[in-house]
């Protein structure tokens, strides 16, 4: 296999240039700036680096983490040395999950433009990779990190070696056997190429084989027949099932000869089942398919909690690239806790405690560059507001002067409302959260006073913890709401979202507009699910409710957000910031409908008649459970979480439904000993499931340990109403929700009616 740089990049400056390397500055800070020389490899896949200083000491990292690269003063480390270094010369990296940036700064404009836009053409060439070539990649990659002397072959020993580090346990006769068989030119060593026919050999898939055989009638290939047989009983696919089969031996199927015999060969039929068309999610829920012109109350909302903290909530480090992230993750509403600043600016910090601080007005920039960048849908900005009325006037003329057009400052036709605007009415938009003085309707008939003292924030910590301590009733009364002025200049900016206090569903019921938004701590939303469920439903079937961590939650963990969206509150703010099954559920139920940041309710949970309670889901109308059956057939290439030289994966695969209360429920395989490779259960799961509209499912691999806590090694989770039923692969994610191939389960999935 001829390395992909020396071949693909001929004729291609930039990458030429890349290759030969360049001398960048990496910035730390604004006081720790170092050369470090960096080059392209060979492989094209992998940016090597060392400084000039530390000998011979380097590092690499693989263009595949890169998520994008960012021209400019675009990050904050870049903005403290905007003075010095003028913006044609720096750039950004940013890398995928929770990995921090890297700042560079190169010698010229053109230097930085050479490998801006080198490392975009790198990007774009991964992306444009088929599954066959990712997997070359991969094998070749590990090829190169075994070898040791770097003479790019291979002996028995060493192939072992490298073996156990790609976590196979492996018979030494098979493996030897095998090697032996790919040994084509009798060395006694594995070339390069020879490795990946070694490598094929040894991860012959026994488990799509038997599938495979079953429906090809002469054992070689299947006709298109035998396919069209195979996608009706088995994938239980509807449509023009004649045209998906021609679809899909034109799209995966290598062999040209079977092609024309319109067949598709085992190897074409493997690339199909590990494709996206094969995988568990159905591809045609990954675009927007929602009706999206539905008030605001009836879409879930993707939220994050804290966004400018990057770690937890008594010391972290406050950060633009907190909104920045979350942004780019699809978030649809921010939040931000403003405070009086020095040098009357208005900062941006967690009141109270050692996190780091930032400026109002650099957030509001990021949101003006950021908020449309995935997701046309609008974006709510939350504000705890702190500020004196001095610094809430500033902060309302950075939010019209930065944002101009994209802050929304009037209902949308001018007219008092009646209802909540739609998504796809408010495409584009940013509606600022926050105090208002007076109601909406005052600010058509002109009676708004010039500045009014209204209670502080809803989040006021004080009240918030006494809140928490239920024994402490006697404390809680005598926590004294602050009252504090606020300027007419903010509170103009809100229209559709004003704070409000929550007292009672009844005084919901009868008092509450609209556009009013309450917001509950956890605990606090817990307790009223429980006590009164439907009426919670029917609340938010009216207007947005938000919900967000306790205050107790110091290390900014996050709590199960789906028993808040069964009672169909809106704004579950999590902290983006934590990964863990907070996260997962939430980057799950939003994976769907083109990861919009909007996800429409159930129809039980949108309209007032009868009030769905999810303690007694079977009560409601059209209530019809399922079944759902889920053989664990095998596992592909897990990866090694133990650090430890000889130790192996013993895989486990869990799968959890999360849903209303009676559907809560998780079930195992049992461990395969020493086998992360390709551990093969068989084995079968079996769930009944009373609302499958609310129900997510999350399938966790974990490595058997008796002695302690089992390890994690990868998971996904989707909606119960996203999967598809047959055949299917699915591709595992990391703990930070990025992916990590080629890792994958290979399950069967059933879902049927209840008899």
């Amino acid at each position: 296999m001829a390395s992909m740089g020396s071949l693909r990049f001929r004729g291609d400056d930039n990458l030429q240039s890349m290759l030969v390397g360049a001398v960048l500055r990496k910035i730390k800070s604004r006081t720790w700036k170092k050369q470090r020389y960096f080059k392209l490899q060979d492989d094209g896949m992998t940016i090597w680096y060392k400084s000039k200083k530390a000998g011979n000491t380097h590092c690499t990292f693989s263009v595949s983490d890169v998520e994008t690269i960012r021209e400019g003063h675009q990050s904050e480390v870049l903005l403290t040395i905007a003075d010095e270094f003028p913006a044609e010369r720096c750039f950004t990296l940013v890398f995928r999950g929770r990995r921090s940036n890297l700042d560079l700064v190169a010698e010229s404009a053109e230097e930085a433009q050479s490998w801006i836009r080198g490392m975009r053409k790198l990007i774009e060439n991964l992306e444009n990779m088929g599954e066959r070539e990712r997997l070359d990649q991969w094998i070749s990659d590990w090829f190169k990190k075994a070898d040791k002397n770097k003479d790019g072959r291979m002996n028995f020993k060493e192939v072992q070696d490298l073996l156990k580090m790609m976590n196979v346990d492996m018979n030494e006769h098979h493996a030897h056997r095998l090697f032996t068989m790919a040994d084509k030119s009798q060395s006694g060593t594995l070339e390069d190429d020879e490795f990946v026919l070694f490598y094929k050999m040894l991860t012959q898939r026994e488990d799509v084989l038997r599938v495979f055989q079953e429906y090809s009638v002469d054992g070689q290939k299947l006709s298109q027949r035998d396919l069209e047989d195979f996608l009706r009983e088995e994938q239980l696919e509807d449509g023009n099932i004649e045209q998906q089969a021609k679809q899909l031996i034109e799209h995966y199927e290598p062999s040209d000869t079977a092609k024309l015999l319109n067949a598709m060969t085992f190897d074409g039929f493997l690339m199909y089942l590990g494709s996206d068309e094969g995988s568990i999610f159905n591809p045609q829920r990954r675009g927007i398919y929602q009706d999206m012109s539905q008030p605001l109350c009836h879409y879930f909302i993707s939220s994050s909690h804290n966004t400018y903290l990057m770690e937890d909530q008594l010391r972290g480090h406050s950060s633009v690239e907190g909104y920045i992230r979350a942004l780019s993750r699809g978030c649809r509403c921010v939040e931000v806790d403003c405070w009086d600043g020095a040098n009357g600016e208005p900062i941006v910090y967690h009141g109270h405690t050692f996190t780091s601080k930032i400026l109002f007005k650099d957030v509001v920039n990021a949101m003006g560059n950021y908020a449309f960048k995935v997701s046309e849908y609008p974006v709510i900005l939350s504000v705890e507001n702190h500020c004196g009325v001095e610094q809430q006037r500033l902060m309302a003329q950075h939010l019209n002067t930065i944002l101009g057009d994209k802050l929304l400052k009037s209902t949308l036709d001018g007219k008092a409302p009646i209802g909540l605007p739609s998504p796809e009415d408010l495409k584009g938009k940013i509606l600022l959260k926050a105090k208002k003085i007076g109601s909406l309707e005052d600010s058509f008939s002109g009676v708004v006073e010039d500045s009014q003292s209204v209670e502080v924030s809803d989040e006021d910590e004080a009240a918030e913890i006494d809140e928490d301590n239920h024994h402490h009733e006697s404390i809680r009364r005598r926590v004294k709401r602050s009252k504090q002025r606020l300027s007419k200049e903010l509170s103009d900016c809100v229209v559709y979202c004003k704070s409000v206090h929550f007292s009672s569903f009844k005084h919901s019921r009868i008092h509450s507009k609209f556009y009013e938004v309450a917001s509950f701590t956890e605990p606090k939303a817990r307790k009223h699910l429980r006590e009164a469920g439907p009426e919670f439903v029917y609340h938010n079937s009216r207007q947005l409710t938000r919900v967000y961590p306790s205050g107790f939650r110091t290390d900014s963990s996050n709590f199960n957000p789906q028993e808040m969206w069964n009672v169909g509150c809106q704004i579950v703010a999590l902290n983006f910031q934590t990964a863990g099954e907070g996260m997962d559920l939430n980057d799950g139920l939003f994976r769907q409908n083109g990861s919009c940041g909007y996800v429409l309710k159930p129809r039980f949970m949108r309209g007032s008649e009868k009030r769905f309670n999810p303690e007694m889901p079977q009560n409601r109308d059209g209530y019809q459970p399922v079944v759902l059956t889920i053989q664990v057939i095998s596992g592909q290439q897990l990866p090694k979480v133990n650090i430890k030289e000889d130790s192996i994966v013993d895989p486990l695969v869990r799968v959890e439904i999360h849903g209303v209360p009676m559907d809560q429920a998780k079930q195992e395989t049992r461990y395969i000993e020493n086998n992360g490779f390709n551990p093969v259960w068989y084995d079968t799961l079996r769930f009944i499931v009373h609302t499958p509209e609310l129900a997510m499912v999350r399938f966790v691999v974990e490595d058997y340990d008796k002695t302690s806590k089992n390890d994690f090694v990868g998971q996904y989770v989707l909606p119960f109403g996203c999967m598809q039923q047959g055949y299917r692969h699915i591709h595992l994610l990391s703990k930070d929700g990025t992916s990590i191939p080629p890792a994958s389960l290979f399950v069967h999935i059933r879902i049927a009616g209840q008899e």
